[in-house]
């Protein structure tokens, strides 16, 4: 596939040009990629399949977990843990011995749409998007909504659940600024990424449109990442959106097929791995992206 370049800046982001591979494929729809350093493999979502996955170089796709509750984002904690948006209305951590705890399924007594995308702040709290993708058939079990509201929540380290906000479409990707400072987040219908300021408590303000996500071609602002120089990744029309911190648009990394997330991974953190539709692919690119653990 093909780079787009909008802005030349981006040369020094992912390249001049780009070389994609398809390292794995026949799957239902993927989702939810993170890398892990320890076993140098990606473990990722396979949601209508009801599936966690995990490949390596060396091992090929295996399976992670079956059932797992059409599990989708995932992400690791300060612990080293990983933690899991599940359709089912829950938020989730794998503990040492691979026993799960529920760390979030409701808020204000009503049970969560269906947590969807997350992110980890240094003070241990989580962010999470709940949009209504879980409760549709195929991507999840369909069910009347209990929320009134498509949110983002926070849960405190002490494990205390507040809300962010209660007026997106459908939240989705969500990561924070390099400083913490930012909470940036995808609103899927309506084509947009906004961003918070984020107070020292953790508590959110402001929430106002950061940018547009526009272009040709197929594609939303779904999965959203930012690497180690502030550089923010989002998917979108045509394929990925690679937004400067000042968010001019520099370019569009092409793909194969429809992408839903992505990350970084690989020892030096410079090969970005891509969850789309039925397959999963990789390229390399010359900024790496962040240590999550």
């Amino acid at each position: 596939m093909t780079l787009k370049i909008l802005d030349d800046r981006i040369r020094s982001v992912v390249g001049d040009s780009v070389e994609v591979e398809q390292v794995a494929t026949g799957f239902i729809f993927t989702e939810g990629p993170v890398w892990d350093p320890r076993t140098r493999s990606l473990i990722f979502s396979d949601m209508p399949g009801d599936i966690m996955r995990r490949w390596s170089e060396t091992h090929g796709v295996t399976t992670f977990r079956q059932p797992c509750n059409k599990a989708n984002g995932n992400t690791w904690d300060l612990q080293g843990r990983l933690l899991t948006c599940e359709h089912g209305s829950r938020l989730t951590r794998t503990e040492d011995d691979g026993s799960i705890t529920v760390l979030a399924s409701h808020y204000d007594g009503k049970e969560l749409n269906s947590p969807n995308d997350l992110t980890v702040r240094s003070d241990g709290s989580i962010y999470f998007s709940d949009p209504t993708y879980g409760r549709m058939d195929g991507f999840g079990f369909p069910r009347e909504q209990d929320m009134d509201v498509q949110g983002v929540y926070r849960i405190s380290p002490d494990g205390e659940v507040s809300q962010i906000a209660d007026d997106f479409a459908q939240p989705n990707g969500i990561a924070l600024s390099l400083d913490e400072s930012k909470l940036f987040v995808n609103d899927t219908d309506r084509g947009h990424v906004r961003v918070f300021d984020l107070n020292a408590d953790g508590s959110a303000s402001c929430g106002d449109v950061w940018v547009d996500v526009t272009g040709v071609g197929d594609g939303g602002p779904d999965g959203l990442k930012i690497d180690s120089q502030d550089n923010l990744y989002t998917t979108g029309p045509g394929g990925i959106h690679v937004f400067a911190p000042d968010a001019t648009d520099l370019g569009v990394i092409g793909i194969p097929e429809g992408i839903a997330n992505f990350t970084w991974g690989d020892d030096d953190l410079r090969t970005l791995y891509v969850t789309a539709s039925t397959s999963l692919y990789r390229l390399r690119v010359k900024v790496p992206g962040r240590k999550l653990v």
